[in-house]
């Protein structure tokens, strides 16, 4: 099903790569340049824009954390922000004495305990091409509890991205970018502890996820599988290194159409949307609120907003 009418809104800067919908409609975001933003009175004519704070990094997802937000920033890691104040404290940016290389995406649990991804061990942010050849399966899923203590839950996990909780809490999934895959960590039950796949072999590259408020896993599928990129990981790896030093015109680049998963607690994929956005690309972020979709994109300069298909 393709997205039907969409609506962008522009943000006055670049990569606003997740989104954060409250019950307003309020859309909040982060931005390339470090700028936290809130937009208001999305309609015909645009958004009212107020920045918020600055995080002096790459702030990627972002989350409600009570009165606050929660910014997973890509250079200073678990970070929160106060919209109020406009001020910016960490919550973490190592785990066991190492530093955090690339916090990426998080969900938050209703005791405040948090779930977020470290995407790579090896490649800052700007060098995720390089993580998706080499396929370093560095990536991470990590915890923070509510008495500040971190812990890694799942380990080598192909550029771990997006973080999404189960509305009854019993599992959390993570994106493997990489290996356009969705793992699941199990969370209560008999089966608490362990991990099994949610969703595999995925037509596109999973990005950040959400969870609706009819209870599906959203995923924004920032592109779809790049051939070029998938011969090039079949290579040995003295040759995906060669190919990493090649100028960046040469190397495979994600593709103009846009994709979007609804998907239930049972692995079923309720909703399917695909197509080419016409003044958007990349969709990275996706959060469901009031019967509409608002998409991210780190590569774009706008937010993009249609509604939830009927099913």
């Amino acid at each position: 099903m393709d997205f039907g009418t969409v609506d962008l809104f522009i943000v006055n800067g670049n990569g606003p790569e997740d989104v954060l919908v409250d019950g307003e409609g309020t859309v909040y975001t982060g931005l390339e340049d470090g700028r936290v933003v809130r937009l208001d009175d999305l309609g015909a004519r645009g958004a009212r824009i107020e920045v918020i704070a600055e995080t002096g990094g790459r702030p990627l997802g972002i989350e409600f954390f009570g009165e606050e937000l929660l910014v997973c920033d890509g250079e200073r890691g678990l970070l929160v922000v106060s919209p109020a104040e406009g001020t910016v404290s960490t919550l973490a940016d190592s785990i066991a004495g190492v530093p955090m290389l690339v916090c990426n995406n998080a969900a938050v649990a209703a005791d405040g305990t948090v779930y977020f991804s470290d995407s790579s061990a090896r490649f800052p942010l700007s060098k995720w091409r390089d993580d998706l050849v080499e396929q370093t399966a560095t990536g991470r899923l990590l915890r923070r509890n509510p008495d500040g203590t971190v812990d890694q839950l799942v380990g080598g996990l192909q550029f771990a991205n997006g973080v999404a909780l189960a509305r009854d809490e019993s599992f959390v999934v993570v994106a493997e970018t990489g290996a356009c895959r969705l793992r699941r960590v199990w969370l209560t039950g008999e089966r608490a502890g362990t991990t099994d796949v949610f969703l595999d072999g995925l037509r596109g590259h999973p990005d950040n996820l959400s969870t609706g408020s009819d209870g599906l896993i959203w995923v924004a599928e920032a592109s779809p599988r790049v051939g070029a990129l998938e011969l090039m990981r079949k290579l040995p790896s003295p040759l995906r290194t060669g190919i990493r030093a090649l100028p960046g015109w040469i190397q495979p680049k994600p593709g103009p159409s846009c994709g979007v998963l609804g998907v239930s607690a049972d692995s079923e994929i309720v909703h399917d949307l695909s197509g080419v956005i016409t003044g958007f690309r990349m969709p990275t972020g996706i959060r469901e609120s009031a019967g509409r979709l608002y998409l991210g994109s780190l590569a774009g300069q706008a937010i993009a907003r249609t509604s939830v298909p009927s099913q």
